[in-house]
């Protein structure tokens, strides 16, 4: 997929979770289905803030000629090889145990769930013409990916939003709300 393709998904993703949102009860955005899991606020906050203040800001890392130049000793992983290779993480659940640095906060409210989205969406569309200026040396590294560059950021952003619609499903049964369609 290029970043083209990658961003009408990106906004078809993003759209999905908005009238997600329009079928929830704040109640239910905060309902935790189990002790250690998200809710399903938690799990938009999640979406929102590693788009802006992870990925995004790796990109603009990247575009600014700050990321470091991978060698050819600096490698993406084999799980990042994958998923670039499969266009999508695997459809498994990842389960970090809860702490503060990674646990989201629960939402204040249904609206900044949706300015959030709504930013993210707005940045994906900035983002998009500059990538072509992106030096393909540059990149940030990925905690499990290895390096990438700005284009692969940008993906990566796209996936990850796409990988979290098997979670959202699954906390809607889970809170056994009625918004199942």
């Amino acid at each position: 997929m290029n970043p083209a393709e990658a961003l009408q998904q990106f906004e078809k993703t993003a759209n999905h979770y908005l009238k997600e949102l329009d079928t929830f009860s704040m109640e239910q955005l905060l309902r935790q289905p189990a002790e250690g899991e998200w809710s399903p606020g938690q799990m938009v906050q999640h979406l929102i803030q590693s788009a802006l203040y992870m990925q995004l800001r790796n990109i603009d890392l990247c575009l600014a000629g700050n990321g470091g130049a991978a060698g050819k000793e600096a490698e993406m992983t084999p799980d990042g090889k994958a998923v670039f290779a499969g266009g999508s993480f695997p459809p498994v659940r990842v389960h970090v145990p809860p702490s503060p640095q990674y646990t989201p906060v629960q939402p204040e409210s249904k609206e900044q769930l949706i300015q959030g989205l709504n930013t993210v969406i707005e940045r994906m569309r900035e983002t998009l013409p500059k990538l072509a200026q992106a030096p393909e040396h540059s990149t940030v590294p990925h905690p499990r990916f290895g390096p990438l560059n700005a284009t692969e950021w940008y993906l990566l952003i796209e996936m990850h939003y796409r990988h979290h619609l098997l979670q959202l499903d699954r906390l809607k049964n889970a809170i056994g709300s009625s918004m199942a369609q």
